[in-house]
């Protein structure tokens, strides 16, 4: 096979096609002996009379599609893509797999930028999304905590789908756009509620923009229950005869934040209680895994409820005591073990075995005969084990005084798993 020596531009051009470029980019396409680009795009600059070939759905036979021009005689083949290439487009796909340096690329304004500035809202703070590419649920549980959201369309995930999966979680405080066919003759954008939105269809190319309609004040009050971590603990539905037993927001926040969960981690909660720190952890984890092992029949079921007070879908009880509990678990990134009981040693043993390389551990206990055990046994698995005693006083409002209460000490270990 020749070796490919052509470079290939790419070219963003929006549903305006050739009049909405500028004159350079106009120049790069008028002077392709050849373009590519899905059908859509293709349409957009039909008027230049270039030969063109279509690129396949298929992300894998585009690829091919592409790298044959490059190995062929076209001297001057130009790629065209919707709005910025780089941005949720296919830019990065094929850099990544043919090598940068075989591209140049011309952006032009995103769908997405294009959206925004028709509602009329910064979006440098808003949190973006293409709905084809995740789960609807890990998308709703990353849009209940933000003020503005950005989605690209998906045929799989419409307006309604997605309005009515945040209505079933509870999620109200939206004013949504629909932004259809932008920069062309025809684009329309619909303001709605959620309840509105859940009943309508619109054209499958738009792209979906949410603003929280509260006002400040208000959500300050709904954020009490919906920090990231360290939540406080009477949020947490808990068994009476042993509230005082859950894993305090100041202890919970600690140790989630030694954990280091990523957005896809797996981990563990080992003796969940009714699931505070599980919880927690899936909203540090909305692409992840986290399982909540727990051998009490009534905790454990506190524990869907939990989540889904939370608005989190990524938890799973599992009933069961440590270690035996843990054998059909996937291998955790990050393990979190609140009470260690007389299984102790066996327990830490076969959660750090599991624990995959570069995952970290956290070990709550609340007496020192159980700090001194976990931390003479951590020290047989790990090199460098970190203690803290966490004494905390809480500051209390009495009339026109400021009291402090004292919560009962706990410790705290964690340790980290280096690669083999």
């Amino acid at each position: 096979m020749a070796e490919s020596t052509n470079k290939v531009v790419i070219v963003g051009v929006g549903d305006d096609g050739l009049a909405g470029l500028t004159e350079s980019a106009r120049g790069i396409l008028a002077g392709a002996d050849l373009i590519l680009g899905s059908p859509s795009s293709l349409k957009t600059v039909e008027e230049l009379g270039v030969p063109t070939v279509a690129l396949s759905s298929d992300m894998v036979e585009a690829v091919d599609q592409v790298r044959q021009v490059m190995e062929s005689d076209a001297e001057r083949p130009v790629l065209v893509s919707t709005g910025d290439p780089l941005f949720y487009g296919i830019a990065r796909y094929l850099c990544e797999r043919l090598g940068k340096e075989r591209f140049e690329i011309v952006p032009h304004v995103s769908s997405m930028q294009l959206a925004f500035a028709r509602v009329k809202e910064s979006w440098d703070d808003a949190y973006l999304a293409n709905l084809g590419a995740r789960p609807v649920e890990a998308i709703v549980s990353r849009i209940r905590n933000a003020e503005k959201v950005g989605l690209f369309s998906s045929d799989r995930c419409p307006p309604w789908k997605l309005a009515r999966a945040m209505l079933d979680r509870g999620i109200e405080d939206y004013r949504a756009f629909v932004c259809e066919h932008l920069g062309s003759p025809d684009e329309r954008v619909t303001q709605a509620s959620l309840a509105e939105l859940a009943e309508m269809e619109f054209d499958p190319l738009h792209v979906l923009i949410l603003v929280r309609s509260v006002d400040h004040s208000a959500r300050a009050d709904q954020l009490a229950g919906r920090l990231r971590f360290g939540n406080p603990d009477e949020l947490f539905f808990q068994n009476l005869p042993r509230r005082s037993l859950v894993t305090t927001a100041e202890v919970r926040s600690i140790a989630l934040a030694q954990l280091n969960i990523r957005a896809d981690s797996v981990v563990w909660d080992v003796g969940a209680g009714t699931g505070s720190v599980a919880v927690e952890a899936a909203m540090l984890a909305p692409g992840g895994r986290v399982f909540a092992i727990e051998p009490r029949a009534d905790d454990l079921s506190l524990i869907p409820i939990n989540a889904e007070k939370f608005g989190v879908t990524n938890v799973t009880p599992v009933a069961g005591r440590a270690p035996d509990a843990l054998a059909d678990l996937p291998d955790p990134d990050a393990v979190f073990i609140g009470g260690t009981g007389r299984h102790v040693g066996s327990i830490l043993r076969a959660a750090y075995q599991r624990l995959r390389p570069g995952g970290r551990m956290a070990v709550n206990v609340a007496s020192i005969e159980a700090l001194v055990e976990a931390h003479r046994l951590l020290k047989e698995l790990a090199r460098d084990v970190q203690v803290w005693d966490v004494h905390i006083s809480r500051g209390v409002e009495q009339l026109d005084r400021l009291r402090f209460h004292s919560t009962s000490p706990s410790y705290l270990l964690a340790v980290g798993k280096t690669a083999d």
